[in-house]
């Protein structure tokens, strides 16, 4: 009997300390077992006193970035010296060689196309590892406003982001809050090729701390609803751009660029971006419309045919034609 309650005993004394070598390692912890009463009183020291209560939480200085922190996106650099930016598309990224290529032509920044084309986010992160400090910084045109979408696209190191179809003010902040971290969103520190060293995570700063202010978010405005809603759309805090879908405001309106309705689609746009204080994007091909600023340029196969009719001059499709075969005249 005695030797029972001895190893009782001594369960209770390895319990004890076990318990007190825990409130030790972390001296703040609850105690195993007991309500703390944390929702209702703070420990001592916390900015945040009284009842829990998120509407006037202080959010903490954890993961402000360093005093005097310099921009290190050139993009957003470029942007806020008042520069016109340019993104070339590529819609091919299974071969990193292809992206790359196009990544080290002149570009600013590579519009890696989602919406509009098959790639998977597998190819396209292994692209962007593949040349991650090429002269144009990654970017992507995703398929839609979703938490899956966007943050596969930052945690994949993208850092010009465009969203396409925006309609509504709270499309608009969704998409907001997906890209960007707390406070100004709501973004997950899941991790990603973002943070390794060989892509940011040796920025100045930290990745996690500068991101934000690196990031530079573009909104598309596409369809009748989206000119609706244009000026507050533009308004969005962490928006740094709007985009005027040349295509597909035609494709909504029913109107061709030239047409007067058309105009007037693509002046509602601009004219929200003015009031809002932010960039205009277009097409390449309204580099000189005026506030026109950053732009969407043609994709790596019209490049290669491009450069190839520029490199031949007056050889260009000279091709001999035989009588007969697949190869002959038709």
């Amino acid at each position: 009997m005695r030797h029972l309650v001895g190893l009782a005993l001594s369960c209770v004394l390895l319990a004890a300390a076990s318990a007190q070598a825990q409130q030790n390692e972390f001296p703040l912890a609850a105690p195993a077992g007991v309500d703390s009463n944390a929702r209702n009183v703070a420990p001592p020291g916390a900015a945040n006193q009284g009842a829990y209560d998120m509407s006037t939480w202080k959010y903490g200085q954890a993961f402000n970035p360093p005093p005097g922190a310099k921009i290190w996106n050139p993009v957003k650099l470029k942007m806020m010296q008042g520069g016109k930016v340019t993104g070339g598309t590529v819609r091919g990224v299974a071969d990193p060689s292809t992206y790359c290529a196009m990544a080290n032509a002149g570009y600013d920044f590579i519009w890696t196309e989602m919406q509009h084309a098959p790639s998977t986010w597998d190819n396209v992160v292994k692209a962007w590892q593949t040349c991650p400090h090429a002269k144009a910084v990654p970017g992507v045109r995703i398929a839609y406003t979703d938490e899956r979408e966007i943050q596969r696209a930052t945690d994949g190191g993208a850092l010009v982001l465009v969203v396409p179809t925006v309609d509504t003010v709270a499309e608009a902040i969704q998409a907001r809050d997906w890209a960007f971290f707390p406070p100004l969103g709501k973004r997950s520190l899941g991790g990603g090729a973002a943070f390794d060293p060989t892509m940011w995570g040796n920025v100045p700063g930290g990745y996690r701390n500068t991101i934000n202010d690196n990031l530079v978010l573009i909104l598309m405005i596409e369809t009748l609803e989206g000119l609706k809603n244009a000026d507050e759309i533009a308004k969005v805090p962490g928006v740094a751009g709007i985009f005027a879908a040349s295509s597909d405001l035609g494709n909504f309106s029913g109107y061709r660029q030239g047409d007067p309705d058309y105009e007037r689609a693509i002046n509602i746009v601009h004219d929200a971006a003015i009031k809002a204080g932010v960039k205009l994007c277009g097409p390449l091909a309204w580099r000189n419309r005026p506030d026109f600023s950053c732009f969407q340029a043609g994709n790596e196969m019209a490049q290669i045919a491009r450069g190839a009719r520029s490199e031949l001059g007056d050889l260009h499709n000279t091709q001999a034609k035989p009588e007969v075969g697949p190869y002959a005249a038709r």
